[in-house]
């Protein structure tokens, strides 16, 4: 495997911005992954991991260092389970369960990115999330220098966080899936939208597959399902997680809303967990007045979707950056709300 040179990364990720790496090693099997891997440990070499490029971005300057890309390509479904190499791009991986049948993934169709960044972020949309079905991933734990399974309950997964987010100790090279049989239904669906555009209530099933169906056509239409003609799909999905507040802390945040907005005007509140409460950032921000298509510049927010900040079309990581600190100010200012970035940085900062 001869590793490309000065390879730029920009066309590996989903918002197309970025500059070279050192090198680009491409891997379709689990051998090379830990070669490479391997290699560049025992050489004290930084290394950068990539998948599908989805969720990250990457600052002008690249990456000094060996990146690695994770082509792996093995799917199989036994019964309920289905293992999945972390290669495998994530859309399909929805496919293949829908089309055998079996529920627990398919309101997350449409995501962008392969199959070994679900666990990472614990991917979610629409009422599911990954942590939900995983039973295991399969790693190289670089600090132990060795494979190991890691349990649902080692990964330690909570809202868009997990034992691997936010260090590199850890390669994900394949992750096992239960997933359910109920005679051709979908899970319960949990989402208003989604329930609103299949024609039924909150709680009742449909079939995975027109579930899925539905997912992907709410999700064209925030331009989140890639598309090259489409600008709006050149982002990295929700730039901004939800913020998770304490009760005391979403009750400042009701009365800022109430003085800037008005009284009879509140945040939308989800439960999370017994202390907490979980509101929106997309309407955080399109209420601190940045609406669909603010911006004048290279970068901008989607036309489609307050949460995409996007690339639009001749935009550098910087223009993008710019934008996003000037919407993350600005709703701190107006609501007193610090919003955290979702996708990762890399020689970039926010």
């Amino acid at each position: 495997m001869q590793p490309e040179i000065d390879a730029p990364l920009a066309a590996l990720t989903t918002l197309r911005l970025g500059g070279p790496a050192r090198r680009l090693h491409t891997a379709t099997t689990t051998d090379a992954v830990l070669a490479v891997v391997r290699a560049a440990d025992e050489q004290g070499t930084p290394l950068l991991v990539l998948g599908g490029g989805s969720n990250l971005v990457v600052g002008d300057d690249g990456f000094a260092g060996d990146v690695l890309r994770i082509a792996t390509t093995d799917l199989r479904v036994d019964g309920t389970t289905l293992s999945v190499d972390a290669g495998v791009p994530w859309d399909d991986v929805v496919t293949a369960a829908v089309d055998a049948g079996l529920s627990g993934i398919e309101c997350l169709a449409g995501i962008p990115g392969s199959a070994g960044a679900t666990p990472v972020q614990n991917v979610g949309a629409y009422g599911q999330e990954v942590a939900e079905t995983i039973t295991s991933v399969e790693v190289y734990d670089r600090t132990e220098r060795r494979p190991r399974t890691l349990t649902a309950a080692d990964c330690r997964f909570t809202y868009r966080h997990s034992v691997f987010k936010g260090n590199d100790r850890f390669v994900v090279l394949r992750v096992h899936f239960r997933l359910h049989d109920d005679d051709g239904r979908s899970a319960p669906v949990r989402y208003a939208e989604l329930a609103r555009v299949l024609g039924v209530e909150p709680g009742e099933r449909v079939s995975p597959a027109a579930a899925r169906a539905a997912v992907l056509e709410l999700r064209r239409g925030k331009g989140m399902v890639l598309n090259a003609a489409d600008h709006d799909t050149w982002s990295a999905g929700s730039f901004f997680t939800n913020p998770i507040l304490t009760h005391d802390a979403f009750a400042d945040l009701t009365a800022r809303v109430a003085r800037h907005l008005g009284p009879d005007v509140t945040p939308p509140r989800y439960p999370s967990g017994d202390d907490h409460v979980k509101t929106s950032a997309a309407w955080l921000i399109e209420r601190a007045g940045f609406t669909k298509g603010y911006g004048e510049g290279r970068a901008r927010i989607s036309t489609k979707h307050t949460l995409a900040l996007t690339n639009r079309g001749k935009a550098t990581t910087e223009d993008l950056l710019t934008l996003a600190r000037e919407v993350r100010d600005g709703v701190a200012e107006t609501f007193g709300i610090t919003l955290t970035n979702e996708p990762v940085l890399i020689n970039a900062k926010l």
